[in-house]
């Protein structure tokens, strides 16, 4: 009796498998999904009796694929059949495919820890009376590619007197960049030769070394602004008394803010005009030498031991490759204007450290440019700009560093700027998702399910990720809510996801006898998050990551199958 028992729970299951998937999908009518496409979903067994069926599915549901095996045969592919004369028991088990028809998000798409940026002065860059701010009456777009606000910070203001501090205003845009879900790239500059309007101006206006540095005895040098009659004053680089704030300003800015979550990096801006490490505007001024450059740098890794710290445009040479050894990445602020700039930065790229760039001036300024090299600067071209990416496997850049922030840039490259997010930095792609189901019965115990989902991901940026990434599939309900976890959580770590290379994932999980598998239920779906911290997902929050793929929700979770 065991054989042809066995043949008539085989053809029992499989029916009941197909009625269950077609329970899954639209109302039986021949409408396809949005967009006029439709998903053919094909279920085939190889049981005795060989049987197939088609569904059409209004979802990214590709392919069902079942097969069963009866006493009769005992294999099968990726099936099993066997009968316990012992125990007086039968056993089998049926195997379920989804292949996910997967496409590329269709946008711009903006992600944490890399990305464009535009200057944010201050809080006040979110208030609708900026008409270039992203609530502004421009209705300024280029802040759908923004992931991070930047700009800088004077010295003498957040340090207006020995030992004392004052970071209110630099507070109060961390916070409201923060309410945007965006960082902060701090520079503190301790000079700046651009407000030098006239001969000898009032030092405050281009001098933001702290009074009380000079006050200890500091030194400063008379100096000439290069193409002008100008003469102003200019600290003594390597004067000690002002090698000891610079440091002391250092320590108390990271008791403050190294590992705090809304700054994104800190460039080491201690030297030269602009703090760029170089006084190529100040005739008679003169930078440290390398030992000064090298020991501000180990300072700096003494006291931010979470924080990236950035060594400026002009740091090079042994003092870079010091900086690459602390683990302190480059940046570069000749891009476009000065050939073969992007070239610069593959040194931190090849020491698996972010890249970072600016363009040598203004996007209007620089279409502005005469084009002759050499003794000139370059223009500004759409060729240019992508070059300058992909060479230096930037992650982070600055659209544009004008004070209509990224405004006629991207007015005028809406359609390159939009394809270039999904490039500069990582970028996730799900290339490949298959969820299988094994369904074993057993007359004795009842059924039992293992559901596996294996995906593959392409990163198809120019860059490796460079933070802890927590990759989880869940099955959640028609509105996208989650229901529970499918396998365990998948932790990758900070740079070894490379640029251009493939990964493949797998998360599996067994139903346990007499629960409903969630993988055959009505309006139950899969979806895939990137989460920067598995406490993150814990607790309950959306994940911050998204996916370069059609399916995103409101939520930033990756649906593969929907309803």
């Amino acid at each position: 009796m065991a054989k042809p028992f066995s043949k008539f729970l085989g053809k029992f299951f499989l029916v009941t498998a197909a009625a269950l998937f077609v329970a899954c999908g639209d109302d039986g009518s021949s409408s396809g999904p949005e967009g006029g496409e439709s998903s053919t979903v094909e279920e085939s067994s190889s049981s005795d009796a060989a049987q197939s069926s088609s569904v059409l599915q209004s979802s990214s549901l590709a392919e069902i694929s079942s097969s069963s095996v009866n006493g009769d045969s005992g294999s099968g592919a990726g099936k099993t059949s066997s009968n316990s004369g012992d125990s007086g028991s039968a056993t089998f088990s049926d195997t379920t495919k989804i292949t996910y028809t997967l496409k590329r998000f269709d946008g711009p798409l903006s992600n944490p820890h890399k990305g464009f940026t535009v200057p944010t002065g201050g809080a006040w860059t979110f208030v609708p009376e900026f008409e270039y701010g992203p609530y502004g009456s421009l209705n300024n777009r280029a802040w759908d590619l923004v992931s991070y606000g930047s700009g800088y910070q004077q010295w003498n203001k957040l340090n207006p007197a020995k030992g004392v501090y004052d970071w209110t205003e630099l507070e109060k845009l961390l916070n409201a960049l923060a309410e945007h879900n965006m960082t902060y790239a701090l520079r503190v500059l301790p000079y700046t030769p651009s407000f030098i309007k006239s001969d000898f101006p009032p030092q405050e206006e281009y001098d933001w070394t702290p009074p009380f540095v000079y006050e200890m005895g500091a030194k400063k040098i008379q100096i000439d602004l290069r193409g002008t009659d100008f003469h102003a004053y200019a600290p003594a680089w390597d004067d000690s008394i002002y090698i000891w704030a610079a440091k002391e300003f250092a320590k108390a800015l990271a008791e403050k803010y190294d590992g705090d979550p809304r700054i994104e990096y800190i460039d080491v801006r201690t030297f030269g005009e602009w703090g760029e490490w170089h006084t190529s505007h100040m005739l008679g001024s003169v930078m440290p030498a390398d030992s000064v450059l090298k020991d501000m740098l180990d300072y700096y890794a003494s006291v931010f031991k979470k924080t990236q710290l950035v060594l400026p445009s002009n740091g090079f040479g042994d003092v870079y490759t010091h900086a690459l050894d602390l683990g302190i990445t480059k940046r570069d602020d000749g891009f476009i204007g000065i050939p073969g700039r992007p070239d610069t930065l593959l040194r931190a790229y090849n020491a698996n450290l972010p890249t970072i760039a600016e363009n040598i001036a203004g996007y209007r300024t620089m279409l502005a440019n005469d084009d002759l090299i050499p003794g000139g600067t370059q223009k500004w071209t759409a060729e240019r700009w992508v070059d300058a990416i992909t060479t230096a496997h930037l992650t982070y850049y600055v659209l544009d560093q004008d004070n209509d922030c990224g405004y006629y840039f991207y007015k005028d490259n809406k359609a390159l700027a939009d394809s270039m997010s999904k490039v500069i930095g990582y970028n996730f792609t799900v290339t490949q998702a298959e969820l299988q189901t094994v369904t074993a019965a057993d007359t004795a115990t009842g059924n039992v399910a293992t559901n596996t989902l294996n995906i593959t991901v392409k990163n198809t940026g120019v860059a490796p990720c460079f933070f802890d990434v927590y990759l989880v599939a869940e099955f959640v309900d028609s509105t996208g809510t989650a229901i529970a976890q499918l396998g365990k959580t998948v932790r990758i770590p900070k740079g070894t996801f490379k640029d251009g290379s493939s990964q493949e994932f797998s998360f599996s999980g067994d139903v346990p006898v007499g629960e409903a598998n969630l993988a055959t239920q009505p309006g139950v779906s899969v979806a895939l998050s990137l989460f920067e911290s598995e406490e993150a997902y814990k607790s309950g929050k959306n994940p911050t990551v998204r996916f370069d793929n059609d399916g995103l929700q409101e939520n930033n979770k990756l649906l593969l199958k929907s309803r």
